[in-house]
């Protein structure tokens, strides 16, 4: 039996300038620097997940800290929607059901804060991300935000009241 399932897997609170948390972020840049150029890069610094309007959650497996995932809680003219962030699991521990806990766990804690929409950008060269959301009920939609139009984007979004 593999170690996975001796540990106890939890979903916990990251705090962004942790050694795990950091080490992870830094994973995530250089994974998505090798597929894009720094300009479609939409990457959220540990000074913006320590906001008190983000939500920064890891997913733990002993004392290892293997995947991470944020939720930016914004608004605009439609009103309040959370943009998930960071969605990012160790390629050692992908394949595995983790990135679908912690995406289940972010839609859950707007749900909780009675936010019913939820949007992500993600980009083309990312299948598995693209099938993820794509499982979840996400659908395409042009860019919101500060976003502007990229050929390397994707953009996307789900109402989470059914």
């Amino acid at each position: 039996m593999n170690s996975f399932r001796r540990s106890h897997p939890s979903i916990t609170d990251l705090e962004p300038y942790s050694q795990g948390s950091l080490d992870l972020l830094e994973a995530s840049d250089a994974y998505l620097g090798a597929l894009y150029p720094p300009e479609s890069n939409h990457l959220t610094s540990p000074d913006d997940l320590a906001q008190p309007h983000v939500r920064f959650l890891g997913y733990q497996i002993g004392l290892d800290v293997v995947a991470c995932g944020a939720v930016k809680i914004l608004e605009d003219s439609t009103g309040r929607y959370g943009e998930i962030k960071r969605v990012f699991v160790r390629p050692d521990f992908r394949g595995r059901g983790i990135s679908k806990a912690l995406l289940a766990a972010l839609e859950a804690h707007l749900i909780d804060q009675g936010v019913n929409l939820s949007r992500l950008e993600t980009g083309i060269h990312q299948p598995e991300a693209l099938g993820l959301y794509q499982r979840f009920g996400y659908v395409e939609r042009g860019p919101y935000g500060d976003y502007a139009l990229d050929p390397l984007s994707v953009f996307m979004e789900k109402n989470l009241i059914r």
